[in-house]
């Protein structure tokens, strides 16, 4: 049984930071490895968007809204992906989804619960 399952969302003030961190689990990584894990979010009445994402080869990807702000960081081999977030503004405001992908001879996809990420001005 695969999970996902996110950690340290929370309340900052504008100008602040916090910290993301994602575990996945499940013999479907231990089988076929995983390719990629990523960060997206959905705010209120909005649909869900990409923030980063980061491959097991370490490439990175990053929304343009974070670029400059967020990192995305990981260890794949260990089905752990983390993402700082600084200079957080109200706009960041979000529940904040960690995703996996493994390939299966198609991309099987992986999704937590999600962590509440509230940023007052």
């Amino acid at each position: 049984q695969v999970q996902v399952v996110e950690s340290g969302g929370g309340l900052v003030q504008a100008g602040g930071s916090l910290r993301l961190s994602c575990a996945a689990s499940g013999s479907i990584f231990s089988i076929y490895g995983m390719y990629a894990m990523g960060w997206y979010r959905q705010a209120p009445g909005k649909q869900r968007e990409l923030v980063a994402v980061i491959t097991s080869g370490g490439t990175t990807n990053y929304a343009a809204s974070v670029k400059g702000r967020f990192t995305i960081s990981g260890d794949l081999a260990a089905n752990t992906v983390y993402l700082q977030m600084n200079s957080l503004k109200p706009e960041d405001t979000a529940v904040y989804y960690c995703n996996a992908e493994t390939i299966v001879v198609v991309t099987e996809t992986y999704w937590g619960q999600g962590t509440q990420v509230t940023v007052s001005s």
